[in-house]
């Protein structure tokens, strides 16, 4: 029997954190080679500090992407709002050494005579969704991440003109027989661009917004806050810690409350079972629970380089099933293609649709109409119930 009454805690970061500017750039990257060729390959890389932007990795895609990739990286630098002194949009220095990829991975994973299309790398993908909230995602990461959307918002619409795009934030949840109902902490660093505000001048200014996004009665007299606890954030951004993609896998996912494979997603096209096989897990996860045949689900698959079945499909229900757990398996994979082609096709995902992933989370998004977050659907529910 798991724990009913605990405090769990997760944290987000905002669009303007050092990591999160590499993984939009990478995004971006692309979505621009999808944009023009639904079929290319391409695994890029950023890392960001003072005045600088390096990318890397390897393409197979357009050539007319790659001249322009100085300017792709600086169009998501300009609207994350970077005009400081030390990282400015226009003033950086753009470095790009994208290259083709390898032929020995490209035989791997391309189709060829009665070879369908393998994974393009080994691994293991979770999936994970829980009835806590309507989103089905764990409340600590789903509101950490709510709490560093709004107050971008109101940055980028020029209410709170002082704020600056660095942020992180950081939510303990109690939880009472199972379900959360209190905030007992909360942790917000935020960028400011007055260098005369206090920690209590940002608390005034950013606890109205953090009130609105959280649920009603869950902040609380007892409720500790700890709201720019070291006095001041002014340099913010690669200006102020160097950034990478794929250093914030967790805040990508359940924020520590599901288990999570060790691939980052960003930059990532498609045929990388990283990025796609975590999608269709996560798709997977909330159908079963969408269906009602769990109130928790957690879903792994396992693949290998140039193989296009999985090599496993493991689903634990933790004790809140309502059908045994292999009956389950079963259900999933008889209801959804899991190559990677199939997972491609099934979830329209070789489309310029991931810069929007880049930050506030991959999952507990609603899904779009141009395809953007298609996982997050339930259209899957009735079939699994009836298949079981």
């Amino acid at each position: 029997m798991s724990r009913q009454n605990y405090v769990f805690t997760s944290e987000s970061v905002s669009e303007g954190h050092p990591d999160k500017v590499c993984d939009r750039i990478s995004d971006a990257v692309l979505d621009a080679f999808l944009a023009e060729d639904p079929q290319s390959r391409v695994a890029c890389e950023t890392f960001a500090t003072t005045d600088r932007v390096v990318i890397g990795g390897e393409v197979r895609g357009p050539g007319s992407v790659i001249e322009r990739v100085e300017d792709i990286a600086r169009e998501c630098v300009r609207d994350i709002g970077y005009e400081q002194d030390g990282f400015h949009w226009a003033n950086l220095k753009v470095d790009s050494y994208l290259h083709a990829q390898s032929a020995d991975i490209a035989q791997g994973v391309d189709a060829s005579g009665n070879k369908d299309e393998g994974a393009g790398d080994q691994g293991i993908m979770f999936g994970y969704a829980v009835d806590e909230t309507p989103e089905l995602m764990p409340a600590p990461i789903l509101y950490s991440h709510a709490m560093l959307r709004r107050l971008a918002e109101v940055r980028k619409n020029g209410t709170e003109p002082k704020l600056g795009p660095d942020a992180k934030s950081q939510l303990s949840i109690r939880y009472e027989n199972g379900k959360p109902v209190e905030v007992t902490s909360l942790v917000l660093s935020t960028q400011h661009l007055d260098a005369t505000m206090s920690s209590g001048d940002v608390r005034a200014l950013v606890e109205p917004y953090i009130r609105e996004v959280l649920p009603e009665g869950w902040l609380t007299a007892a409720t500790e806050w700890h709201v720019n606890p070291t006095g001041k954030f002014v340099i913010g951004g690669p200006d102020g810690d160097a950034g990478l993609t794929g250093r914030k896998i967790i805040v990508d996912t359940y924020g520590g409350a599901a288990p999570h494979g060790g691939g980052a997603f960003s930059g990532k096209d498609p045929t990388k079972v990283d990025r796609s096989a975590a999608y269709a897990a996560r798709y997977l996860a909330k159908n079963v629970v969408a269906a009602g045949l769990a109130k928790r689900c957690t879903l792994q698959l396992s693949y290998a380089i140039g193989v296009a079945k999985p090599l496993s499909i493991y689903v634990d229900t933790h004790g809140t099933g309502e059908v045994d757990e292999a009956a389950i398996e079963r259900a999933v994979a008889q209801a959804m293609d899991l190559t990677p082609r199939g997972i491609r096709t099934h979830l329209g995902l070789n489309k310029p649709i991931y810069q929007r992933t880049a930050a506030y989370g991959h999952f507990g998004r609603a899904p779009d109409a141009d395809g953007g977050f298609s996982w997050e659907k339930t259209d899957l529910a009735e079939a699994l119930k009836k298949a079981l």
